[in-house]
């Protein structure tokens, strides 16, 4: 079997293999082909791919003949690949029902990351969460940089200094590690989430956990929030506003897997905030968690800056690109057999819940219900 990477738009620093998991798979007697410069951007030359075992093309060299294409960004996906080729990236399907659809009709199988399965055995494949893990870091890093004030408390000749109180949206993946990161830096740190199980984990960190009363259990949503009822919402609202008044940082992270991310944060809370004050919004790629925010740009409003950015793993691209590649290794392991030959157990859970389309058709019940009747038949 053949395996291209490409090199993926100038906006993602990213690449989805490394050097390092290429000479894995060389072992697997897997043949890979690199498309040039695609892992310039993450500091990983053409010749690391070259001594790994890689053999480096151009992209239209890569497309006639790899047998599964890796790429990450949605808007990188070839309209050229040969016949009954397959595709593995982070697609986000559920908001790209369409694009999923025509690549279907060209009769590619998609395998999408990002809809894995979130089980124990899935761990290792997740790649949202090893992303998340950067963003969480890279977030507080950043509000640290944009913050007109000090995070730590100082006791000094010339006065004392209060620390910076942070209040995170959200006690996920990029949630925890905000708040690991942020009390490292000094920060007092409270953490709401609708999930009442992560009141341990957050309390374990040291921040303090912010209660609402009769959310939607969110037991039997893998991981993931759900969507809240109207009267929890006004709770929610109140308690939030509550909070962000005396927050100089807010961490936004809230997200539904296919769904518009939930505003926590309105114009009016953001008025009633300390001028400058940060907010740094994770969720902005789906429309964000503040009624402000908009996405890769920086607004300001009453003296607040409202950072909106999803791509901050991306601000990381070496370790980012080990970490994703990783993941996207763990994953073919059970997708490539002894002879380095691709090999689809649609017995395996992972496999089924990772594939999006096969045969021309999209498999994934989720997508499918986004596409309107007779489209897939």
């Amino acid at each position: 079997m053949i395996i291209g990477v490409l090199k993926e738009p100038a906006s993602e620093t990213r690449v989805s293999l490394v050097p390092e998991v290429v000479a894995q798979l060389v072992k697997m007697k897997v043949d890979i082909q690199v498309e040039q410069g695609a892992g310039e951007r993450a500091f990983f030359t053409d010749k690391a791919y070259v001594d790994a075992g890689a053999v480096i093309k151009t992209k239209e060299e890569v497309l006639q003949s790899a047998d599964l294409v890796l790429t990450i960004q949605p808007e990188n996906i070839p309209t050229s690949l040969k016949s009954n080729a397959a595709l593995l990236g982070v697609f986000q399907p559920l908001f790209n029902a369409k694009q999923m659809m025509s690549v279907a009709d060209r009769g590619i199988t998609i395998f999408s990351l990002d809809t894995i399965p979130r089980t124990t055995r899935a761990q290792a494949m997740d790649v949202l969460s090893s992303q998340a893990n950067i963003a969480g870091y890279k977030a507080v890093l950043l509000a640290a940089y944009e913050y007109s004030r000090y995070f730590p408390m100082f006791m000094t000749a010339a006065g004392s200094i209060a620390p910076a109180k942070m209040l995170i949206l959200g006690a996920g993946v990029a949630g925890l590690q905000a708040i690991a990161t942020a009390r490292r830096l000094g920060a007092v740190v409270e953490v709401f989430d609708t999930r009442p199980a992560v009141k341990e984990e957050v309390m374990s960190l040291g921040a303090k956990f912010v209660e609402v009363e009769g959310a939607a259990d969110a037991s039997k949503a893998g991981g993931y929030a759900v969507e809240q009822s109207e009267e929890f919402q006004q709770r929610q609202k109140a308690k939030i506003h509550e909070h962000a008044r005396k927050a100089d940082i807010i961490i936004s992270t809230a997200q539904i897997p296919g769904r518009k991310a939930p505003i926590l944060i309105t114009k009016q809370m953001i008025e009633d905030m300390r001028q400058g004050s940060v907010i740094i919004d994770l969720a902005a790629a789906t429309g964000g968690n503040t009624e402000l925010t908009m996405n890769n740009q920086t607004v300001m409003h009453h003296g607040v800056s409202i950072i909106g950015n999803s791509a901050l793993a991306a601000t990381m691209p070496s370790d980012a690109s080990k970490l994703y590649a990783k993941n996207v290794f763990n994953f073919l392991k059970l997708i490539i057999d002894k002879e380095g030959n691709m090999n689809l157990n649609w017995e395996d859970d992972l496999v089924k819940g990772t594939c999006i389309a096969h045969e021309g058709k999209i498999t994934n019940e989720r997508v499918q219900a986004l596409i309107p009747q007779n489209a897939n038949a």
